[in-house]
């Protein structure tokens, strides 16, 4: 049982919720369609596991979701606490990837940036495992496609 669900039986609690995914998916949605592959991406040589474009929206969407469920547990529980520290840290450098990427069309410091990402998932997930499960959770998925998109950017750093 989690520690935080007393506080997510509130008209309050559920009003935070739909904020948390309003602003997760919002801001998702707003960077991704101000970054879009172009030119650039498409010229360069991608690995033979690089998925198909389209594939990209529905799966942000998903994660985005559950990041915002997640986020939203864990301030409900403690919202200056060290999980929600790691939640906006991993939600800054989540955010900044896209237009690193492509708009600044920098592979490396994209690089960067996503190892840094997967490092505060991973925290995330290490910190909050004990106080709650299903918050710690709804991280694996995000955990999983941040894995395989770090490899996708470092084989796209190397083969470019």
């Amino acid at each position: 049982m989690s520690a935080t669900t007393t506080h997510h039986q509130t008209p309050r609690s559920w009003l935070v919720l739909g904020a948390f995914i309003l602003v997760v998916v919002g801001v998702g949605a707003l960077i991704g369609t101000q970054s879009i592959p172009g030119t650039w991406y498409e010229s360069l040589t991608k690995p033979p596991f690089n998925p198909p474009n389209w594939i990209f929206g529905p799966v942000w969407f998903t994660l985005y979701v559950l990041i915002a469920i997640s986020g939203w547990r864990m301030f409900m529980d403690n919202p200056t606490g060290t999980p929600m520290k790691l939640w906006y840290a991993q939600m800054a450098l989540n955010w900044a990837w896209s237009p690193v990427w492509f708009i600044g069309q920098m592979i490396w410091p994209a690089f960067a940036i996503i190892v840094l990402l997967w490092l505060t998932i991973v925290g995330f997930i290490l910190i909050t495992w004990k106080r709650d499960r299903l918050a710690a959770s709804l991280f694996l998925p995000y955990l999983a496609w941040v894995s395989f998109a770090s490899l996708l950017n470092l084989s796209i750093g190397i083969l470019n």
